[in-house]
């Protein structure tokens, strides 16, 4: 067996940027203290003294304006990549991804393609305050013309940046915070995606497919790996929530009979709720047992004293496994 140690994200992001603005004098990254602070996460820590203030922008403390500005020059020929400092701050700049951005290719018959990036910190796990730890990727993955992007590698974030850039229409890219500073962790075996958009088994096994993204993968595969080899559980990182790979995952629970899914975003009209409808219309004659959904309920994130009760961890996806396969 092979090992293959994986790259932070934080790291891995901040080179893939600096090589792609190597690569591409149209490209441009925009947004609230990322030149000379470097990001609030120091994401993009050392660019703006690489390439110049003209393409790495400290933007207005203005979310709207952020994204606004980023249609524009999208529209234009440039390929701007935004950074929003926390999902929890998007909200001000829906207005200009869903009405506008998402829509730009059908408003001119194709004659424009915009190529736009919205990078979002996002999820729980380091004691954030309010606004600071939500998980609102099911917010864009319902839009038509947005594609969504949640990796839980250095790699696969280098993966989906590298090829959003060249889409043509504008990506989200939730990158979990928690996983910025990770240390990095062997990846046994891991197995290539089919595609850029495509999910990847991170594990494989016979008895359960559990469905997952972003950071909660590493939970999850602790979990398997802690259950093993009594109950050998394979695990789908889907990577991209819009467009979903049901293919993988649909393959994967033809395998196994079974599907666990599990995210941090809330359990109501989340990923995982579409991912359950779409295996009952299209798998449905493989399940051995009904599909289960393993995430939090339907209310605020809580204040960092109580986000361990919030947060899915490892004991309770073993829990959810076990009374799977009983």
């Amino acid at each position: 067996m092979s090992t293959v140690r994986s790259a932070g994200l934080a790291e891995s992001i901040n080179a893939t940027l600096a090589d792609l603005l190597e690569q591409d004098p149209r490209l441009l990254l925009l947004g609230e203290d990322i030149g000379r602070l470097g990001g609030v996460f120091r994401v993009t820590r050392g660019l703006r003294d690489r390439f110049g203030k003209d393409r790495v922008r400290d933007a207005l403390l203005a979310e709207s304006s952020i994204v606004g500005q980023a249609v524009g020059m999208a529209m234009s020929g440039l390929v701007p990549v935004c950074e929003i400092q926390f999902d929890g701050f998007t909200y001000p700049a829906v207005n200009q991804l869903v009405t506008q951005a998402a829509r730009i290719g059908g408003r001119w018959n194709g004659q424009v393609s915009p190529s736009l990036v919205v990078r979002i910190p996002t999820g729980g796990g380091f004691r954030g305050v309010e606004h600071h730890s939500e998980s609102n990727e099911a917010l864009f993955a319902r839009v038509p013309g947005i594609s969504v992007a949640c990796p839980s590698t250095g790699e696969d974030a280098d993966q989906i940046l590298r090829y959003a850039v060249t889409l043509g229409s504008p990506v989200v890219l939730y990158e979990p915070i928690r996983l910025y500073w990770r240390k990095n962790t062997p990846v046994r075996d891991p197995e290539p995606a089919r595609s850029p958009t495509a999910a990847r088994i991170v594990r494989r096994g016979a008895d359960l497919t559990v469905a997952t993204y972003g950071a909660i993968t590493h939970e999850v595969l602790e979990a398997a790996h802690a259950l093993s080899p009594g109950i050998d559980v394979e695990v789908v990182d889907l990577r991209w929530v819009a467009p979903l790979d049901m293919d993988t995952v649909l393959e994967s629970v033809a395998r196994t009979g079974r599907l666990l899914i599990v995210h941090e975003g809330s359990k109501d009209v989340g990923i995982g709720a579409e991912i359950a409808a779409t295996v009952a219309e299209r798998g449905f004659g493989t399940l051995r047992r009904p599909v289960r959904r393993l995430a939090p309920d339907r209310r605020s994130y809580p204040p960092a004293d109580l986000e361990a009760d919030y947060l899915i961890g490892v004991p309770e996806i073993k829990k959810e496994v076990l009374v799977m396969t009983e």
